[in-house]
């Protein structure tokens, strides 16, 4: 059997105006053989398809969205196309309410009874017909695709549109042939003519689209700022001599001169000069970063006053700044949980509108009410029903959030992991490198005997000569300032979370800590005091064993980053419990939490058992956000219910969790969660309103309050009712740009502690 050939591709579509419009798109393409799945977002009008190319390819994704009723846009003519829209529906609505305007005479005339002059009289029948026509050939658009929705037995708002205001033309129509004909269809109570109804309910529409494509169009700003970032040149050398390039033909391995005040076009690494860089557009981090040789650059970031040349590294959709924008443009096209909820409701809505509609018209011609009230409320229950606000609610609280986070150097990469940030009661922290600064230093060396304390340094560097780790790192750095001169170990072990051993001239070092020892059978009864005395410091303590025997211990420390106990309060201050995770013995962890403000301490846990631990934290109920490096805590990250990754500038580690912080600083877990949380309270505060408007709407329009509140059986102001209806959720999901985090609280707390 042949393997699928899954591919994901996103197309931007044109022609969507409500959450029916999206669910029709979705069930169209979900048809096509060889889609595996579809989803479709109302707010940004992106569809993303997962399907077997063997099966399928794109063109016959495309003419499905075609035989559904909308277009797709390519995209590079994305931008124009929604430029386009807009100018579309604002020249539209004008046209439309220059014609609908003198319709609005000959309804103050029939509502406050006042004479018309006779000629008027004599044509008005006709005179509205030629107002209202244009209008209708104006908004043509909702009636084909409408039509096409309700043939398609997938009926959208257009349908409900071209129902009602079709009904309105039509019924007018016929009265006016009617009239001029001299042949009376209609009795006299129902020569009612319903011109300036169908003008405006077209005319108030157009408004309400056009003032809501302005406001989605926002919700996507952070999107064009970061697109915007991008420079357009670079300057390299070639050949000896510097040139001015597009940025598209910087290759990989290019030396880039970046002068005083220029952006930096591409990632890389300073190989001459030094300098301050703003790197405050990716990261969000105000204050300017001191680069030198061997510092990455990022980018799109700004170079302030120094010049330096850097080796191009990554370029094109491998930078930083292209992984951000295609993340962010991920997480808004995808769904939240919350949203299937809407999408269901959705779904039902028109269908039961149409259904509402023709039962209360019924019903008040069965109560002896006349046949243009009936006709009235029909089209008024039709018109208010507004399934677009809660099609918006989710994707455009979405998207701003997603677009701030990404602003603050918080990559959120979902819908689904925004929501789930809300939910969490729970956070772990990783220790080295996540609460600690993961840079430790040597602090104490220690030596039992006649041992000489440079003999323990040399032994220990030797065996951690090979290794990778932060704290053979730290101990090698260290032997190196004391100028010691260190050979290669004959062979070379690590024992993951316990240790390293090496062999060297026939020696045999062991280095690491008490379980390494035990397994070993080596007695540490020489050192064993200084040992527990080091660790109840925070530091982390290794016995260095020569041939079977223990010779003294390295202490290495490395010190909390300079917000980690603000974060920790921060996050207990929302009433999250916070706990620690390491590998590190348990006096040593428990001093670190202390530090850092930490009850909770998970110690001596082996990478591979971090999962464990988190798995063991969920069965008891909790709902656990890990946050770790990406790298070494990926299972851990995967396992718990929101994984935060902290990121480290180009390194940053985008596939391991939900969320990434790009700053790398444990503050922003905090801040990700409070944003998430004020993206929750936005989206419910949207649902309500929109199920508030259409609870309370369709009744009214249907004569529930008749006759205490005629004046709302007006088909104009259930238009006009419908049009903001939508524009308020997303003006509410704007309001969501001024978001501040709520971090100087904790800090206050921070202190008391």
């Amino acid at each position: 059997m042949l393997e699928k050939e899954l591919r994901k591709t996103t197309m931007q579509i044109s022609g969507m105006h409500c959450a029916s419009c999206a669910l029709t798109i979705e069930k169209s393409l979900k048809k096509v053989p060889g889609v595996q799945n579809a989803s479709v977002n109302f707010a940004n009008s992106k569809a993303t398809v997962d399907f077997d190319q063997s099966i399928v390819n794109e063109s016959a994704l495309e003419e499905a969205i075609k035989k559904a009723g909308y277009a797709v846009i390519k995209p590079d003519f994305e931008k124009e196309a929604r430029e386009k829209e807009i100018k579309s529906f604002k020249r539209n609505f004008i046209i439309s309410f220059l014609f609908s305007l003198p319709l609005m005479f000959f309804m103050a005339a029939a509502l406050l009874e006042f004479p018309l002059p006779e000629i008027i009289m004599e044509n008005e029948a006709w005179l509205q017909l030629l107002l209202a026509t244009p209008v209708m050939i104006i908004g043509r658009g909702f009636f084909s695709r409408g039509i096409k929705a309700i043939l398609n037995k997938s009926p959208s708002m257009d349908s409900l549109v071209a129902v009602g205001v079709g009904t309105a033309y039509v019924y007018s129509l016929v009265v006016t042939v009617s009239i001029l004909s001299g042949y009376e269809i209609f009795s006299e109570m129902e020569m009612g003519l319903y011109y300036e109804t169908a003008a405006f309910l077209i005319t108030f529409i157009l408004l309400g689209k056009y003032l809501e494509a302005v406001a989605k169009g926002r919700t996507s700003q952070a999107i064009k700022k970061l697109i915007g970032l991008q420079p357009k040149t670079a300057i390299v050398e070639r050949n000896g001599k510097e040139m001015e390039i597009p940025i598209d033909a910087v290759a990989i391995g290019d030396i880039v001169v970046v002068k005083p005040g220029q952006k930096i076009p591409v990632d890389g690494t300073v190989i001459a000069g030094h300098s301050s860089v703003d790197e405050s557009m990716i990261t969000g981090e105000s204050i300017p970063v001191e680069k030198a040789v061997k510092d990455k650059v990022i980018g799109a970031t700004i170079n302030k006053t120094g010049f330096f040349k850097f080796k191009a590294e990554k370029i094109g959709a491998e930078t930083m700044l292209a992984q951000i924008i295609k993340l962010v443009e991920d997480a808004q096209s995808s769904k939240a949980p919350i949203q299937h909820l809407a999408d269901k409701i959705s779904a039902y809505f028109v269908p039961t509108v149409i259904i509402i509609a023709f039962v209360a018209a019924g019903l008040w011609l069965a109560t002896g009410q006349g046949f243009l009230f009936a006709l009235t409320v029909f089209i008024s229950v039709l018109i208010i029903a507004c399934p677009c606000a809660m099609g918006l609610a989710t994707p455009t609280a979405v998207m701003v959030g997603t677009g701030l986070g990404a602003e603050n150097g918080i990559l959120i990469k979902s819908a689904a992991a925004l929501q789930k940030a809300s939910e969490i009661d729970t956070v772990v922290f990783d220790k080295t490198g996540t609460l600690t600064a993961g840079k430790p230093i040597v602090t104490d060396i220690v030596s039992a005997g006649s041992i000489k304390q440079r003999d323990v340094l040399f032994y220990a560097a030797i065996a951690e000569k090979r290794s990778e780790h932060p704290l053979g790192e730290a101990i090698v750095n260290k032997a190196m300032e004391e100028k010691l001169r260190l050979p290669e170990a004959d062979s070379f072990n690590s024992i993951t979370g316990k240790g390293v051993e090496a062999k060297f001239r026939g020696k045999r070092i062991l280095l690491g800590n008490n379980k390494l020892m035990r397994e070993r059978k080596i007695s540490i009864a020489a050192v064993q005091a200084r040992l527990e005395s080091l660790e109840s410091e925070g530091k982390t303590a290794m016995v260095v064993a020569l041939d079977g025997n223990a010779i003294g211990i390295v202490a290495v420390a490395d010190t909390l980053k300079e917000h980690s106990r603000e974060a920790v309060a921060a996050l207990r201050s929302m009433g999250k419990t916070v706990a620690m995770i390491t590998g590190d013995n348990a006096r040593t962890a428990a001093a670190i939490a202390k530090q850092a403000g930490i009850d909770t301490v998970l110690a001596e846990v082996l990478p591979a058992d971090k999962e464990k631990e988190i798995k063991r934290l969920q069965s008891q109920g909790k709902k656990v956000a890990m946050v770790g490096d990406g790298i070494n805590d990926a299972p851990a990250l995967a396992q718990a219910d929101l994984g935060i990754a902290i990121g480290s500038g180009t390194d940053i580690a985008i596939e391991a969790g939900d969320i990434v912080l790009v700053k790398s600083n444990p503050i922003d877990v905090a801040v990700a969660i409070q944003l998430s949380s004020y993206a929750m309270r936005k989206i419910k505060q949207n649902f309500f309103w929109a199920f508030v408007y259409n609870v309370i709407g369709i009744p009214v329009a249907a004569g529930a309050l008749y006759p205490f509140t005629g004046w709302l059986l007006n088909p104009v102001i259930a238009g006009t009712a419908m049009a903001f209806s939508s524009v308020s959720v997303v003006s509410n999901s704007l309001l969501m740009r001024r978001f501040k985090p709520k971090i100087k609280q904790s800090k206050m707390a921070a202190e008391k502690n």
